[in-house]
Formats: C-alpha cells, structure tokens, sequence
C-alpha cells in the first residue's frame, strides 16, 4: 500500500524543518521556483560558478540535511524541484510521489561509503554481522548498505538497521550505540577529518552513482521555463567544479560553515558531472529499485520508466 505524505500537517512539519536560506529581494510579480537542497551543494556550485547571476526569477532556497525529508517535501508540494539520489527517488515514488527526474548526474561511488569509528575492529562489510547499522531509511547510504551486505554474503536478518537522520546517527556512532553508519559525503568526509572515523565498505562496484534533479509534476506543467533555465544552470555549474574543486569548497564552506579542507575532499572524491538521461540511466535506476524490492524496502514492484521526463535537454 502506497502511503500518503501530502496532508497539511506535514507540509508545515517539512516547511519548518527546512532552512529557508536567505535570498536577494525581488519584485512581487517576479516567478519564484522553490528549490530543495541538501547540505547547500547545488547552491554552493551554482554561486561559486556565477550561475546565479541575473535570474529572470527568484530562487527560495530550502535546506534538508538529507534526501528523505527532501522527498516528502517534494511528495508534498512544498519544493518544487530539487535533488535526490537514485535510491531516495524510488523510496519517494514508492510513497506515491507525484514527481519526475528532469536532470541526471553519475558521480564517483568513493563518496558513498560505511564508516565506523577509529578504533573499530570492524574492517569489512562481512564483519557487519550480528552488528547494528546506522543509515536513513530509503537514503543511498541504505542502499549502500544492502548491497554490501549481499556482496558479503550477510543476511539482512544478522544485522540490525538503526534509521536516523544523519545528526542523530554520528552521535549514535560517537557513542557506541550503533557499530557503523553507512553515509555519504559530507558527512563522511567530515568524519574521517575530525574523528578519525574509517571506512570500511564503498559504493564502488554496488552503487549505480546516479542523482538527480526532481521536480513536481506541477511544476513542470506550470513552471517550465524556470525550471528550464534552473536544469541549465546547474548542468553549466558541476561542469564548471569538475575543474574548480577549490572555488566550489571555498564558496560552500561560507555558505555552510564546513571546513574549506572537508569539502575539497567532497569534490575532489565525487567528480559529479552531468549526464543525459538516456535507455543506460533509465535501466540502473531500475535495478536500484528492483533492490530495494528485494529487501522489502519498498512493498510493490516499481515500474521506473514513467518516472522520468527526458524534456528538458542537457545543455
């Protein structure tokens, strides 16, 4: 059964979760796309690039701290386009999303990874057995999870998942109430700077290494032009940090307050760049979903092929 996220109550919950960041003053008549974000990356490029300069609109910007609540607030209207990794997409279509992948992007799997603190004796995925495991449900740090868990020969009935924001869950790992948080970037590289925490499993080989832009299929019909123009200005933006990791780091670092050194790590490691979506990304999104079906994550099978719309060309 699919659940319902859309009801008033939650989307005040998620407009109030939300960072709304601040954003330059516009005329009242002027468009406004509402853009979800998570750790300010998107923004981060786009501002270091200049790819915000002169828009034909106003960009309110919200702040998620990950892909979850980002996928609700899309399910429930409260954003109208922002972006989600492959395996947070299929969680949200799985709840009834009414939302499209408009951009694709692959990037490096180093930058997905299961960490445990400095002096685990944990070194591999295998020693996951009888352990608990820190991730957000339906995250790609999930995903992560299952899959490097099946490559070791671990059943998911020897293990026990501990769903947490991602906050909740490195204060977990500091303490010792779980063995291991299987996450991404920032947050790894935040954690391997300042607490020495180890990786000891990575995406590389388990994860398809795709994100997305997502939006409403609202604003699509209504607001196409501005998404449009937003879709290209993010494309030009991670092409632009390919060879700029520095600006970006430096740039973000002002906007979030993270260690400049943390997140010229994040982008040195994760070569996020954009890609057209085509029959390849279209097929790795459903063997994403197919996973998640495997491991009950999602209860129904997940046709992906209606969830994406290939308009909007990559520029």
């Amino acid at each position: 059964m699919k659940r319902a996220l859309s009801t008033a109550p939650r989307v005040a919950a998620l407009a109030a979760s939300a960072v709304l960041c601040a954003a330059p003053s516009y005329g009242a008549d002027v468009p406004v796309l509402k853009v979800g974000d998570q750790s300010l990356q998107t923004r981060g490029i786009l501002e270091a690039s200049g790819q915000l300069k002169d828009l034909p609109y106003k960009i309110e910007w919200f702040n998620f701290p990950a892909a979850q609540p980002l996928g609700e607030a899309l399910n429930a209207g409260a954003v109208d386009v922002g972006g989600l990794g492959d395996a947070p997409l299929v969680f949200a279509l799985a709840a009834g999303a009414r939302v499209r992948a408009v951009a694709a992007t692959r990037s490096n799997p180093l930058d997905l990874a299961i960490v445990v603190g400095a002096q685990s004796p944990l070194h591999d995925a295998a020693s996951l057995k009888g352990k608990r495991i820190a991730t957000t449900r339906g995250s790609i740090g999930h995903y992560l999870a299952l899959a490097a868990l099946k490559k070791a020969n671990v059943p998911l009935t020897d293990v026990t998942f501990v769903f947490l924001a991602p906050a909740d869950a490195k204060a977990a790992l500091a303490s010792g109430s779980v063995d291991a948080w299987s996450v991404w970037d920032p947050y790894t590289a935040l954690g391997e700077a300042r607490d020495h925490d180890r990786i000891i499993a990575n995406g590389v080989g388990l994860s398809e290494g795709l994100s997305y832009q997502v939006a409403t299929e609202r604003a699509i019909t209504d607001k196409r032009a501005q998404l449009a123009d937003f879709l290209r200005r993010v494309a030009i933006g991670q092409r632009w940090a390919l060879s700029h990791p520095d600006e970006v780091a430096t740039m973000q670092s002002r906007v979030t307050g993270l260690p400049t050194d943390v997140l010229k790590t994040v982008y040195q490691r994760g070569q996020v760049h954009p890609v057209a979506i085509d029959d390849s990304v279209v097929a790795a999104q459903q063997r994403t979903a197919d996973t998640y079906e495997a491991a009950n994550v999602i209860r129904a099978h997940l046709d992906v092929r209606t969830s994406f719309d290939r308009s909007f060309p990559l520029p």
